[in-house]
Protein backbone atom coordinates (compact mmCIF):
# COMPACT_ATOMS: atom_id res chain seq x y z
CA UNK A 1 0.00 0.00 0.00
CA UNK A 2 1.30 3.04 -0.75
CA UNK A 3 1.60 5.87 2.32
CA UNK A 4 -1.40 8.28 1.85
CA UNK A 5 -2.15 9.74 5.16
CA UNK A 6 1.32 11.83 7.07
CA UNK A 7 0.91 14.59 9.67
CA UNK A 8 3.94 16.13 11.64
CA UNK A 9 1.65 18.09 13.14
CA UNK A 10 3.79 18.24 16.55
CA UNK A 11 6.59 19.38 13.88
CA UNK A 12 5.41 22.64 12.12
CA UNK A 13 4.28 25.79 13.13
CA UNK A 14 1.70 27.31 15.08
CA UNK A 15 -1.42 25.49 14.09
CA UNK A 16 -0.43 24.24 10.43
CA UNK A 17 -0.53 20.73 9.63
CA UNK A 18 1.05 19.12 6.95
CA UNK A 19 -0.92 16.29 5.39
CA UNK A 20 -0.68 13.92 2.67
CA UNK A 21 -5.01 13.92 0.82
CA UNK A 22 -6.45 15.94 -1.42
CA UNK A 23 -9.89 14.93 -1.62
CA UNK A 24 -10.98 14.18 1.76
CA UNK A 25 -12.87 17.17 2.43
CA UNK A 26 -13.13 16.65 6.25
CA UNK A 27 -9.72 17.17 6.21
CA UNK A 28 -10.56 20.91 5.08
CA UNK A 29 -13.22 22.11 7.42
CA UNK A 30 -10.93 22.91 10.61
CA UNK A 31 -8.66 25.13 8.16
CA UNK A 32 -11.59 26.94 6.41
CA UNK A 33 -12.08 30.07 8.57
CA UNK A 34 -15.62 31.51 7.33
CA UNK A 35 -18.23 30.81 4.75
CA UNK A 36 -16.35 32.00 1.46
CA UNK A 37 -13.39 30.44 -0.39
CA UNK A 38 -10.93 32.01 -3.08
CA UNK A 39 -8.93 29.43 -4.69
CA UNK A 40 -5.72 30.40 -6.73
CA UNK A 41 -4.79 28.36 -9.35
CA UNK A 42 -3.06 28.25 -13.26
CA UNK A 43 -4.18 27.61 -16.65
CA UNK A 44 -2.05 24.09 -16.32
CA UNK A 45 -3.81 22.85 -12.78
CA UNK A 46 -6.80 23.92 -12.86
CA UNK A 47 -8.10 21.35 -15.59
CA UNK A 48 -6.97 18.60 -13.79
CA UNK A 49 -7.69 19.55 -9.57
CA UNK A 50 -9.28 22.62 -9.82
CA UNK A 51 -13.32 20.69 -9.63
CA UNK A 52 -11.94 18.03 -7.52
CA UNK A 53 -11.24 20.95 -4.93
CA UNK A 54 -13.71 23.13 -5.00
CA UNK A 55 -15.94 19.66 -4.37
CA UNK A 56 -13.75 18.87 -1.56
CA UNK A 57 -14.51 22.24 0.03
CA UNK A 58 -18.01 22.15 -0.52
CA UNK A 59 -19.40 18.47 -0.48
CA UNK A 60 -21.29 18.51 2.64
CA UNK A 61 -21.02 22.14 3.46
CA UNK A 62 -23.19 24.29 1.49
CA UNK A 63 -22.70 27.03 3.68
CA UNK A 64 -19.42 27.53 1.85
CA UNK A 65 -19.06 29.47 -1.67
CA UNK A 66 -16.27 29.04 -3.41
CA UNK A 67 -14.59 31.33 -6.08
CA UNK A 68 -11.96 31.25 -8.35
CA UNK A 69 -8.91 32.76 -10.06
CA UNK A 70 -7.10 30.88 -12.81
CA UNK A 71 -3.71 32.70 -13.51
CA UNK A 72 -1.23 32.29 -16.48
CA UNK A 73 1.39 29.15 -15.78
CA UNK A 74 5.23 30.17 -14.65
CA UNK A 75 7.79 32.20 -12.95
CA UNK A 76 7.60 34.90 -16.17
CA UNK A 77 4.29 35.77 -14.01
CA UNK A 78 5.37 35.75 -10.58
CA UNK A 79 4.95 39.81 -10.68
CA UNK A 80 2.62 42.43 -9.24
CA UNK A 81 0.67 42.39 -12.27
CA UNK A 82 -0.55 39.48 -11.93
CA UNK A 83 -0.65 39.61 -8.25
CA UNK A 84 -3.25 42.26 -8.94
CA UNK A 85 -5.29 40.10 -10.18
CA UNK A 86 -6.30 38.02 -7.45
CA UNK A 87 -7.09 41.20 -5.46
CA UNK A 88 -9.12 42.08 -7.72
CA UNK A 89 -11.10 38.38 -7.89
CA UNK A 90 -10.70 38.88 -4.12
CA UNK A 91 -12.16 42.72 -3.83
CA UNK A 92 -14.98 42.11 -6.53
CA UNK A 93 -16.22 39.25 -4.82
CA UNK A 94 -16.13 41.08 -1.47
CA UNK A 95 -14.48 38.38 0.97
CA UNK A 96 -13.96 39.59 4.22
CA UNK A 97 -11.63 39.15 6.66
CA UNK A 98 -12.96 35.35 7.84
CA UNK A 99 -11.86 34.16 4.18
CA UNK A 100 -9.83 31.38 3.28
CA UNK A 101 -7.86 31.45 0.70
CA UNK A 102 -6.31 28.64 -1.35
CA UNK A 103 -3.03 27.57 -3.34
CA UNK A 104 -3.11 24.89 -6.03
CA UNK A 105 -0.60 24.69 -8.06
CA UNK A 106 3.16 24.49 -7.56
CA UNK A 107 5.71 26.87 -6.08
CA UNK A 108 4.42 30.47 -8.09
CA UNK A 109 1.30 29.67 -7.05
CA UNK A 110 1.71 29.09 -3.28
CA UNK A 111 4.33 31.90 -3.55
CA UNK A 112 1.80 34.65 -5.13
CA UNK A 113 -1.57 33.21 -3.35
CA UNK A 114 0.23 33.19 0.14
CA UNK A 115 1.69 37.27 -0.39
CA UNK A 116 -1.83 37.97 -1.76
CA UNK A 117 -3.42 36.08 1.68
CA UNK A 118 -0.61 38.33 3.78
CA UNK A 119 -1.60 41.67 1.86
CA UNK A 120 -5.44 41.42 1.46
CA UNK A 121 -7.47 43.27 4.36
CA UNK A 122 -4.11 42.86 6.37
CA UNK A 123 -3.96 39.45 6.39
CA UNK A 124 -6.73 36.39 6.19
CA UNK A 125 -5.85 32.36 6.36
CA UNK A 126 -4.80 30.47 3.71
CA UNK A 127 -4.08 26.28 2.88
CA UNK A 128 -1.65 25.34 0.48
CA UNK A 129 -2.05 22.38 -1.77
CA UNK A 130 0.99 21.85 -3.56
CA UNK A 131 0.97 19.92 -7.26
CA UNK A 132 5.20 19.91 -7.87
CA UNK A 133 7.70 18.57 -5.91
CA UNK A 134 9.13 21.08 -5.65
CA UNK A 135 6.10 23.08 -4.04
CA UNK A 136 6.06 19.36 -1.98
CA UNK A 137 8.99 19.45 -0.21
CA UNK A 138 10.26 23.18 -0.37
CA UNK A 139 7.99 26.21 -1.07
CA UNK A 140 4.77 24.94 0.85
CA UNK A 141 6.49 24.58 3.54
CA UNK A 142 7.77 27.14 6.09
CA UNK A 143 5.22 30.48 5.16
CA UNK A 144 7.97 32.29 3.07
CA UNK A 145 5.81 34.51 0.53
CA UNK A 146 6.10 37.01 -2.29
CA UNK A 147 6.68 37.71 -6.25
CA UNK A 148 9.82 38.81 -8.48
CA UNK A 149 11.25 42.02 -9.57
CA UNK A 150 12.84 42.49 -12.69
CA UNK A 151 15.86 43.23 -10.86
CA UNK A 152 15.89 40.08 -8.88
CA UNK A 153 14.16 37.08 -7.56
CA UNK A 154 11.55 36.81 -4.01
CA UNK A 155 12.69 40.33 -3.40
CA UNK A 156 9.12 41.57 -2.44
CA UNK A 157 6.94 39.02 -0.23
CA UNK A 158 6.56 38.73 3.53
CA UNK A 159 6.40 35.75 6.22
CA UNK A 160 3.32 34.25 6.07
CA UNK A 161 2.32 31.01 7.20
CA UNK A 162 -0.40 28.82 6.37
CA UNK A 163 -3.04 26.82 8.29
CA UNK A 164 -2.26 23.66 6.74
CA UNK A 165 -0.76 21.89 3.50
CA UNK A 166 -2.13 19.22 2.15
CA UNK A 167 0.24 17.22 -0.06
CA UNK A 168 -1.24 14.41 -2.47
CA UNK A 169 1.46 12.16 -3.91
CA UNK A 170 -0.75 11.51 -6.59
CA UNK A 171 -0.63 14.60 -7.96
CA UNK A 172 3.15 13.74 -9.15
CA UNK A 173 1.42 11.56 -11.56
CA UNK A 174 0.57 14.75 -14.07
CA UNK A 175 3.81 16.71 -13.37
CA UNK A 176 5.85 16.54 -16.31
CA UNK A 177 9.77 14.94 -16.29
CA UNK A 178 11.36 18.06 -16.68
CA UNK A 179 9.27 19.78 -13.70
CA UNK A 180 9.62 16.29 -11.52
CA UNK A 181 13.63 16.65 -12.35
CA UNK A 182 13.79 20.39 -11.23
CA UNK A 183 12.13 19.43 -7.57
CA UNK A 184 14.42 17.11 -6.73
CA UNK A 185 17.19 19.69 -6.60
CA UNK A 186 15.72 20.85 -3.34
CA UNK A 187 15.22 17.37 -2.24
CA UNK A 188 19.45 16.80 -2.83
CA UNK A 189 20.09 19.90 -1.06
CA UNK A 190 18.80 18.50 2.16
CA UNK A 191 21.16 15.90 1.79
CA UNK A 192 23.67 17.92 1.29
CA UNK A 193 23.59 20.77 4.25
CA UNK A 194 22.20 18.41 6.99
CA UNK A 195 21.45 15.06 6.35
CA UNK A 196 24.21 12.65 5.01
CA UNK A 197 22.24 9.34 5.74
CA UNK A 198 19.42 11.23 3.38
CA UNK A 199 21.77 11.84 0.94
CA UNK A 200 22.87 8.30 0.79
CA UNK A 201 19.26 7.14 0.84
CA UNK A 202 18.85 9.31 -2.96
CA UNK A 203 22.52 8.25 -4.19
CA UNK A 204 20.61 4.32 -4.05
CA UNK A 205 17.18 5.37 -4.70
CA UNK A 206 17.20 8.31 -7.52
CA UNK A 207 16.31 5.77 -9.92
CA UNK A 208 13.18 5.02 -8.31
CA UNK A 209 12.22 8.38 -7.59
CA UNK A 210 13.10 9.47 -11.68
CA UNK A 211 10.49 6.53 -12.29
CA UNK A 212 7.55 8.10 -9.88
CA UNK A 213 7.99 5.37 -7.27
CA UNK A 214 5.35 6.07 -4.87
CA UNK A 215 6.94 4.77 -2.10
CA UNK A 216 10.29 6.62 -2.64
CA UNK A 217 8.16 9.74 -3.60
CA UNK A 218 6.44 9.49 -0.18
CA UNK A 219 9.55 8.65 1.77
CA UNK A 220 11.36 11.84 -0.20
CA UNK A 221 8.70 14.18 0.78
CA UNK A 222 8.12 13.02 3.87
CA UNK A 223 12.28 13.23 4.83
CA UNK A 224 12.58 16.86 3.10
CA UNK A 225 9.38 18.01 5.26
CA UNK A 226 10.98 17.01 8.31
CA UNK A 227 14.33 18.78 7.76
CA UNK A 228 12.80 21.92 6.85
CA UNK A 229 10.11 22.47 9.73
CA UNK A 230 13.08 21.42 11.97
CA UNK A 231 15.16 24.57 11.03
CA UNK A 232 12.36 26.61 10.05
CA UNK A 233 10.64 26.40 13.70
CA UNK A 234 14.28 27.35 15.23
CA UNK A 235 14.30 30.27 12.49
CA UNK A 236 11.14 31.65 11.18
CA UNK A 237 12.41 34.57 9.83
CA UNK A 238 15.84 33.58 8.49
CA UNK A 239 18.03 35.23 11.17
CA UNK A 240 20.65 32.88 10.39
CA UNK A 241 20.43 29.07 10.59
CA UNK A 242 17.51 28.94 8.34
CA UNK A 243 19.72 30.75 5.53
CA UNK A 244 21.40 27.75 5.38
CA UNK A 245 18.37 25.79 2.85
CA UNK A 246 19.20 28.37 0.03
CA UNK A 247 22.51 26.39 -1.19
CA UNK A 248 22.84 27.46 -4.38
CA UNK A 249 20.16 29.66 -4.52
CA UNK A 250 22.11 32.87 -4.74
CA UNK A 251 23.91 31.39 -7.89
CA UNK A 252 20.77 30.08 -8.97
CA UNK A 253 18.89 32.99 -8.61
CA UNK A 254 20.97 35.04 -10.17
CA UNK A 255 21.16 32.31 -13.19
CA UNK A 256 17.11 33.16 -13.31
CA UNK A 257 17.24 36.94 -13.45
CA UNK A 258 19.96 37.15 -15.55
CA UNK A 259 19.08 34.71 -18.19
CA UNK A 260 15.48 35.74 -17.69
CA UNK A 261 12.50 34.30 -15.27
CA UNK A 262 10.79 30.87 -16.81
CA UNK A 263 13.57 30.38 -19.28
CA UNK A 264 14.99 27.67 -16.50
CA UNK A 265 12.82 26.14 -13.99
CA UNK A 266 13.70 26.98 -10.35
CA UNK A 267 15.39 23.92 -9.09
CA UNK A 268 17.04 23.97 -13.13
CA UNK A 269 18.97 26.93 -11.67
CA UNK A 270 19.28 25.65 -7.97
CA UNK A 271 21.15 22.44 -9.25
CA UNK A 272 23.90 24.56 -11.18
CA UNK A 273 24.45 26.70 -8.52
CA UNK A 274 24.72 24.06 -6.04
CA UNK A 275 27.43 22.56 -8.23
CA UNK A 276 28.87 26.53 -7.79
CA UNK A 277 28.75 26.65 -4.19
CA UNK A 278 30.08 23.11 -4.06
CA UNK A 279 33.51 24.27 -6.29
CA UNK A 280 34.22 27.10 -4.49
CA UNK A 281 33.28 25.22 -0.95
CA UNK A 282 36.47 22.81 -2.46
CA UNK A 283 38.33 26.35 -3.90
CA UNK A 284 38.86 27.04 -0.24
CA UNK A 285 39.65 23.70 1.26
CA UNK A 286 36.43 23.38 3.22
CA UNK A 287 35.37 20.14 1.70
CA UNK A 288 37.18 17.00 -0.21
CA UNK A 289 36.73 16.45 -4.22
CA UNK A 290 34.61 13.19 -3.07
CA UNK A 291 32.11 15.60 -2.22
CA UNK A 292 32.42 17.48 -5.90
CA UNK A 293 32.10 14.08 -7.51
CA UNK A 294 29.07 13.17 -5.46
CA UNK A 295 27.20 15.76 -6.34
CA UNK A 296 28.36 15.68 -9.87
CA UNK A 297 27.27 12.27 -10.10
CA UNK A 298 23.71 12.56 -8.21
CA UNK A 299 22.68 15.59 -10.17
CA UNK A 300 23.35 14.10 -13.58
CA UNK A 301 21.02 11.08 -12.32
CA UNK A 302 18.40 13.70 -11.81
CA UNK A 303 18.73 14.60 -15.29
CA UNK A 304 19.64 18.54 -13.99
CA UNK A 305 22.21 21.00 -14.92
CA UNK A 306 25.58 21.06 -13.82
CA UNK A 307 26.22 24.40 -14.87
CA UNK A 308 25.30 27.82 -15.62
CA UNK A 309 23.98 28.82 -19.15
CA UNK A 310 26.22 29.58 -21.88
CA UNK A 311 25.06 33.71 -21.75
CA UNK A 312 25.92 34.21 -18.02
CA UNK A 313 28.88 36.07 -17.61
CA UNK A 314 30.67 36.81 -14.34
CA UNK A 315 29.72 40.89 -14.15
CA UNK A 316 26.15 39.85 -14.35
CA UNK A 317 26.36 37.33 -11.52
CA UNK A 318 27.92 39.78 -9.49
CA UNK A 319 25.99 42.43 -10.57
CA UNK A 320 22.99 40.42 -9.24
CA UNK A 321 24.30 38.84 -6.43
CA UNK A 322 25.13 42.55 -5.08
CA UNK A 323 21.43 42.69 -4.92
CA UNK A 324 20.62 39.45 -3.15
CA UNK A 325 18.48 39.27 0.18
CA UNK A 326 21.43 37.76 1.71
CA UNK A 327 23.72 40.74 1.70
CA UNK A 328 23.99 42.36 4.83
CA UNK A 329 26.21 45.78 5.16
CA UNK A 330 27.39 45.67 1.72
CA UNK A 331 28.63 41.94 2.56
CA UNK A 332 27.63 39.07 0.14
CA UNK A 333 27.01 36.40 2.32
CA UNK A 334 26.84 32.53 1.13
CA UNK A 335 25.96 29.15 1.91
CA UNK A 336 28.69 26.67 1.62
CA UNK A 337 29.59 23.32 2.60
CA UNK A 338 32.62 22.64 4.93
CA UNK A 339 33.63 19.42 6.88
CA UNK A 340 32.43 16.28 6.37
CA UNK A 341 28.94 15.64 4.18
CA UNK A 342 25.74 17.12 5.73
CA UNK A 343 27.28 20.08 6.90
CA UNK A 344 27.53 23.66 5.73
CA UNK A 345 27.69 27.39 7.07
CA UNK A 346 26.19 31.06 6.27
CA UNK A 347 28.77 33.31 5.97
CA UNK A 348 30.41 36.52 4.64
CA UNK A 349 34.20 35.23 5.89
CA UNK A 350 35.58 33.79 2.61
CA UNK A 351 38.32 34.73 0.40
CA UNK A 352 36.95 37.13 -2.17
CA UNK A 353 39.82 35.02 -4.59
CA UNK A 354 37.46 31.86 -4.10
CA UNK A 355 34.36 33.33 -5.12
CA UNK A 356 36.45 34.87 -8.45
CA UNK A 357 37.88 32.21 -9.42
CA UNK A 358 34.67 30.03 -9.22
CA UNK A 359 32.63 32.48 -11.53
CA UNK A 360 35.43 32.30 -14.17
CA UNK A 361 35.31 28.44 -14.15
CA UNK A 362 31.74 28.58 -14.71
CA UNK A 363 31.47 31.75 -17.28
CA UNK A 364 33.58 32.21 -20.25
CA UNK A 365 33.71 36.06 -19.44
Amino acid sequence: MTPKALLYKDRFFGNSDTLLLISNNCLYYRHVQGKKVLVVTNNTVAPLYLDKVTDALTRGNPNVSVENVILPDGENYKNMDTLMKVFDKAIESRLDRRCTFVALGGGVIGDMCGYAAASYLRGVSFIQIPTTVMAQVDSSVGGKTGINHRLGKNLIGAFYQPQCVLVDTDTLNTLPDRELASGLAEVIKYGLIRDAEFFEWQEQNMHKLMARDPRAFAYAIKRSCENKAEVVSLDEKESGLRATLNLGHTFGHAIETGFGYGQWLHGEAVAAGMVMAVDMSYRLGWIDDSIVKRVHNILQQAKLPTAPPDTMTVEMFKSIMAVDKKVADGLLRLILLKGPLGNCVFTGDYDRKALDDTLYAFCKS
